[in-house]
């Protein structure tokens, strides 16, 4: 008989340890949905910065990509984002030319969880110029990826503001992407080498306007290869993400900076985009103008991506995985 009781009293108590673990999480849901959302009007002084004719299209090497980098600079000191390295910037050469990520860091405030990694990044490079329309030549980037990094800047200060993420979290601005991933290749390289700890890296790329009618609001690179979409959907309560054919079959999961990082740790490395081949006719084109981008929407979708990101940030067990 005794030995019942104890089996029945061990029951009672795992089962109450699993009820006040959903409670906690629950409580920590709903801390999470409720902090500050990023303002329209951040999101349009970014962007518009960033994809401004000063900038000259911000090609790698150029006046302009540092004009670019000073920027996110100061938004990250703004913000409390200190730098991972010595200081923001992880410098490389791009085939001859140097230049550089910026690579910012918010710590973990979980003893055990702070030494795992989640990665959000985009690249804040573009091709400087293109072919001219009606005497203009300045490729602005807008959509590609003035929009990304947008995000990036915007959810690293809803992170900073909202402080308590149990996870590190890194936010990264990659170069030379248009030069054929450089700089997501050479920092994925050197923090496999450091032995980070990466749970799951988040990126950006081209999410200035909406999805042509579609029952979600962005897609996501590689959706079958893990439970990312899942997970994110399940995180904010909505479909937020989709599977998009097209990315399949253009194998845009190769395409982005995302993919380095899949290469080098073997962990869910995806990107959310909302650009599908209808939606947009100024990829590398010099009308991906700020006028172009719809920052209603893009506002909406980086507060939903916040608590989704700050959900990932904060579960005790790793639960995105790959398939």
């Amino acid at each position: 008989m005794n030995r019942y009781i104890y089996l029945l009293f061990i029951f009672i108590f795992c089962l109450s340890c699993k009820q006040h673990t959903r409670a906690q999480s629950k409580s920590e849901n709903s801390e999470i949905l409720a902090a500050d959302r990023v303002q329209i009007s951040y999101v349009d002084n970014v962007l518009r910065f960033l994809a401004s004719d000063e900038l000259e299209g911000r090609d790698t090497g150029s006046k302009g990509l540092e004009k670019a980098a000073q920027y996110i600079e100061e938004q990250f000191k703004q913000h409390d984002i200190l730098p991972y390295f010595e200081t923001y910037r992880d410098t490389f050469n791009a085939k001859g030319v140097p230049t550089y990520n910026l690579v910012g860091y918010l710590e973990g405030k979980d003893k055990a969880l702070a030494k795992e990694f989640i990665i959000v990044g985009a690249h804040f490079d573009h091709i400087g110029k293109a072919k001219a329309v009606d005497g203009d030549t300045i490729a602005n980037g807008a959509n590609d990826n003035a929009a990304g990094s947008t995000a990036v800047i915007s959810l690293a200060k809803q992170f900073a503001k909202y402080n308590n993420n149990k996870r590190s979290i890194l936010f990264v601005l990659f170069g030379a992407e248009e030069k054929g991933l450089l700089g997501s290749k050479h920092l994925a390289q050197l923090l496999k080498e450091k032995n980070l700890n990466l749970y799951a890296m988040v990126n950006f790329e081209m999410i200035g306007v909406p999805l042509n009618d579609k029952p979600y609001k962005a897609y996501i690179t590689g959706y079958e290869m893990s439970n990312m979409a899942t997970k994110i959907n399940e995180y904010v309560d909505a479909t937020l993400i989709g599977f998009l054919p097209k990315a399949k079959e253009f194998q845009l999961f190769q395409r982005s900076d995302n993919y380095p990082f899949y290469k080098q740790f073997n962990v869910p490395c995806q990107t959310i985009s909302t650009f599908d081949f209808t939606n947009y006719n100024y990829y590398h084109h010099v009308d991906d103008e700020a006028s172009e981008m719809d920052f209603e929407f893009m506002t909406g979708l980086i507060n939903q991506c916040f608590s989704a990101i700050a959900t990932m940030a904060n579960t005790i067990n790793r639960e995105v995985r790959l398939h």
